[in-house]
């Protein structure tokens, strides 16, 4: 099993970034998938997850507007584009379901809100 998240960087405040995590090993319409960020120095935290049939199950205050999850369970993906991207958006991402067992952690996607 391997999740590989992509298409983190450098962006400036105000900017927009879309993420990908590829789901490997699982199939993808069987798990609840989220995306989590963890800062430096703080915990891991989950920001958004998603049902099987692409209804949004929690959503964070921080990112409530900006953050748009997507799920496309045919090529075992699920994407989050991110917009009005501020300061403290800067973190690793990660995907992942928060149901009871995890799968096993990737390497996660580094995005870094800075001017």
């Amino acid at each position: 099993v391997q999740l590989q998240a992509s298409g983190g960087g450098l962006v400036q405040p105000g900017g927009s970034l879309r993420l990908a995590c590829e789901v490997s090993g699982v199939t993808l319409s069987t798990y609840v998938m989220g995306w989590y960020r963890q800062a430096p120095g703080k915990q891991r935290e989950l920001i958004i997850s998603m049902s099987s049939g692409s209804s949004t199950t929690y959503l964070e205050d921080s990112v409530k507007g900006r953050f748009t999850m997507s799920r496309f369970n045919y090529k075992n993906t699920v994407s989050l584009q991110m917009n009005n991207l501020k300061p403290e958006d800067t973190a690793v991402y990660y995907c992942n379901t928060p149901e009871s067992r995890p799968l096993p952690w990737g390497q996660g996607t580094q995005v870094t809100v800075s001017s």
